[in-house]
């Protein structure tokens, strides 16, 4: 069989195993949207869908994982092939845990939709939050069937925004408590949920780190943007 060949049946599987990835992100931001619709509607029923969809998210995980082991066992990828396969597999499983937090979001939904907590609280801030991640989501699942360096830098800017909008959602809540102490448990329930909103972004932003690192072969995990900016030149 000649290098042509074999070069064409590894691109093949890449190609497959990164539409595989694709199709969970879409799975997960599915999920996202479940979730918040779920608190916003104080559905148990979706909160309960979320739940099953979790089921799927898993088994597509593992499925992926298999996957990527075979190609490298068989096919001995080159550096840079090697390091897109290594992204590959860190793409998903941040992808799992943003499924995860879409899942802490619903069974949150469904506490306080089956509890007499005040529904009063500030729910919509955090429709507003979930819509930001998700969208940071769906930039970093773009920017990485592009490998987008540019976009991959923008997500990295966005994700500070993310960050202050949870940081105003807490100094909220702590308001809503100190003036009403009956709605701080349903307080610190909006809270956790807040927090798996926030870190739906960070794992967004970890994609975008990913797609920096198959690109330009530099792990920017703990650099400053303008170190990330610096290495992009």
């Amino acid at each position: 069989m000649s290098d042509k060949h074999l070069s064409s049946q590894f691109d093949s599987e890449l190609n497959g195993v990164s539409s595989r990835v694709m199709e969970l992100g879409g799975l997960v931001e599915s999920q996202i949207r479940q979730a918040v619709y779920a608190l916003s509607q104080f559905s148990v029923e979706v909160a309960d869908q979320v739940a099953e969809t979790e089921i799927r998210v898993n088994g597509m995980e593992i499925e992926i994982d298999r996957e990527l082991s075979s190609i490298i066992a068989r096919r001995q990828p080159t550096a840079r092939d090697l390091r897109l396969l290594i992204a590959i597999s860190k793409t998903t499983a941040n992808l799992e845990r943003v499924g995860d937090e879409a899942n802490k979001i619903a069974r949150m939904a469904k506490s306080i939709a089956k509890s007499s907590s005040p529904r009063s609280l500030p729910t919509l801030d955090l429709r507003v939050s979930a819509d930001m991640a998700s969208g940071l989501l769906r930039k970093a699942l773009d920017a990485f069937a592009r490998l987008d360096t540019s976009a991959a830098l923008d997500i990295l800017k966005e994700d500070d925004l993310i960050d202050q909008e949870f940081d105003g959602f807490v100094r909220k809540l702590i308001t809503y408590m100190m003036e009403d102490p009956r709605t701080i448990t349903a307080s610190l329930d909006l809270l956790f949920i807040a927090k798996a909103i926030e870190r739906i972004g960070d794992h967004a932003k970890n994609i975008a780190e990913f797609i920096i690192y198959i690109v330009k072969g530099e792990d920017v995990r703990h650099a400053t943007v303008a170190q990330v900016e610096s290495a992009l030149q």
